[in-house]
């Protein structure tokens, strides 16, 4: 039995919040598609909601790596630590995405939500892998905390476009009506 047998209900709780919450934000994204698209709302989706989506996908594909029977520890944290490394190069692309769309100028809690928070979430994965034979404990604690980081990211970032398009957007198009 390995250290991650003990984890098990965490990540089964998580996994299963981080299915749910992908299938309700792919219910909301197709009501909002319904919608006319400007093409500088393209840019911004890219930047807001697909890394909403990459990280609820995280959060899902972490759990099943990690609920998963391994004989040891190492092959689950040289996983974990490659979904770090990728979640720090992916949020690369976001902050670029972020600077280069024009439909919205997003504020600190922008880039706190859709950058900093997530960067240190997958720093931590990938600095948990490297610690896992010196610090079993603390590198177990330090990949459960970065993925339910990664969930409440992802929580507030779907509240918060679902509240841009319903508040701003639809205000701002039956104006023009």
């Amino acid at each position: 039995m390995t250290a991650l047998a003990a984890w098990q209900n965490f990540y089964v709780i998580l996994g299963s919040s981080a299915g749910a919450l992908i299938g309700l934000q792919f219910v909301v994204l197709s009501r909002i598609a319904s919608r006319p698209v400007a093409g500088n709302d393209v840019d911004a989706s890219h930047a807001f909601a697909t890394p909403t989506i990459v990280h609820f996908g995280t959060v899902l594909g972490l759990s099943g790596i990690l609920s998963a029977p391994w004989d040891g520890i190492v092959a689950a944290a040289a996983l974990w630590g490659l979904v770090g490394l990728s979640g720090v190069g992916y949020e690369i692309v976001v902050i670029r995405r972020m600077r280069v769309q024009s439909a919205y100028r997003p504020e600190f809690e922008d880039w706190l939500f859709h950058v900093l928070f997530p960067i240190a979430a997958y720093v931590t994965l990938a600095v948990s892998a490297l610690a896992i034979r010196s610090y079993l404990h603390g590198a177990l604690f330090g990949v459960g905390a970065a993925a339910l980081l990664l969930l409440f990211v992802g929580i507030h970032n779907a509240w918060d476009a679902v509240t841009y398009y319903v508040f701003v957007k639809r205000k701002g198009s039956s104006e023009e009506e």
